[in-house]
């Protein structure tokens, strides 16, 4: 099976924050997904660059997207929110805070 850009999206809009009840696509913390042949490429997107949980972040993706084919090269880029994606974020991760 060959993943396209929409698989991609369909599998990380269920992908749900560890921390937040909403998907990542949601929080706005996914962008440039682009698929070269066997080549997946993502680039999360941090409210602060040093986060605690990027790296589980990072593994959620690498997750999600395998399981639509583990044969996939998967490569994530992080880059960190405007002002005003960061704002958005904020006012979800108010609303969905699960502690």
């Amino acid at each position: 099976m060959t993943a396209t850009k929409e698989d991609v999206m369909e599998a990380l809009s269920k992908t749900m924050h560890p921390e937040i009840n909403f998907s990542l696509i949601k929080l706005g913390m996914v962008k440039d997904i682009e698929i070269k042949n066997s080549e997946v490429s993502v680039t999360l997107v941090l409210p602060f660059y040093e986060i605690p949980i990027k790296d589980g972040l990072i593994e959620l993706i690498k997750k999600s997207i395998n399981n639509l084919d583990k044969n996939l090269k998967i490569e994530i880029k992080t880059a960190v929110m405007t002002d005003e994606e960061r704002e958005k974020f904020m006012n979800l991760s108010r609303e969905g805070w699960k502690f």
